[in-house]
């Protein structure tokens, strides 16, 4: 008996490890690798992907307020909601864009192009207007963009491309008690009425406002709150992760709900939702077909109306 036992035990184990070594090789391999710009040898695509990668990085510095190119943002650089560039994960990265563009999106009706998305940035992220899409400009941002997913496949996009969507509070969010978190662990950064902090030369945001006339636009995809708490929850404040983050899912929502609730820039798109029913549990511009009112789609709770979508 004793024997036996002990022959259960060892082979219970050697199951155990073999169990434990194939999830980590499975992890391992699920890795996004972000290709390095460096290792292009031919020297005019490797050009034009740094500047399409600057643009990015930089875009107030061609296209803000004081841009060398044209001032037409309100100072933002793409890569204050895209961190490093558009290749940090979870931090709505462009590693999926090869993959899945062109693409339908319920929120224009249409089927859209890279150079269509990132036009709807400059409008509603940046708050700025439109570049033509045969520009310089456009054609480095897109090879850019599609040059980062070449390696990615549609069926990647889970494992850490864009962002993770959280889980909704059983409660609506309160922005009161988001006003907390905000003073506690962002306000050091952002400013206390939200404003930012402009870099010396007054060229771009060393941190980037968060409301405000230089915020981004009502019609952004931040305004809608599970975005900006996902944002927020995975990297907020700097240092924070999606393994490592610094505060949980409820400071997250509420900071999230604290912030849009703060005046934003009026611009909307008559193009925008032409089916009612496609529009977001937490796009808080009715009207809706779902019978509830736009406080509930903008703070929540979110439950409720997801379930009566999916009646």
């Amino acid at each position: 008996m004793l024997i036996a036992a002990i022959l259960v035990i060892i082979i219970s184990e050697l199951l155990l490890n073999h169990y434990r070594k194939k999830n980590i090789q499975k992890v391992n391999t699920g890795k996004i690798m972000v290709p390095v710009i460096d290792s292009v040898r031919n020297p005019d695509e490797r050009a034009m992907l740094q500047y399409g990668r600057d643009l990015i990085a930089n875009t107030a510095k061609y296209l803000g307020p004081h841009g060398t190119i044209s001032p037409i943002t309100n100072g933002l650089n793409c890569q204050n909601c895209h961190l490093d560039a558009g290749t940090r994960l979870y931090a709505n990265n462009f590693l999926a864009v090869a993959s899945t563009f062109p693409k339908f999106r319920a929120r224009s009706g249409k089927i859209e192009s890279i150079e269509f998305r990132i036009n709807e940035c400059l409008e509603r992220s940046l708050n700025g207007k439109k570049i033509d899409s045969a520009s310089r400009e456009m054609r480095s941002m897109v090879a850019y963009l599609t040059w980062l997913g070449k390696d990615l496949h549609k069926s990647d996009t889970s494992k850490g491309a864009g962002s993770v969507e959280l889980p909704f509070l059983k409660r609506a969010a309160e922005p009161s008690k988001g006003q907390l978190v905000f003073t506690t662990r962002c306000q050091s950064c952002h400013g206390i009425n939200g404003a930012g902090v402009l870099s010396a030369d007054s060229v771009n945001y060393l941190y980037p406002p968060v409301w405000g006339p230089d915020s981004y636009a009502e019609s952004a995809g931040m305004f809608r709150i599970s975005k900006l708490a996902s944002y927020v929850r995975n990297n907020m404040p700097p240092g924070a992760t999606h393994l490592k983050p610094q505060i949980i899912d409820e400071e997250a929502w509420d900071v999230a709900a604290y912030i849009n609730s703060q005046p934003h820039p009026q611009k909307m798109f008559a193009y925008d939702w032409p089916v009612n029913s496609t529009k977001p549990v937490d796009y808080p511009f009715g009207p809706y077909s779902d019978g509830y009112n736009e406080v509930q789609h903008k703070y929540g709770p979110f439950q409720p109306i997801k379930k009566s979508k999916e009646r």
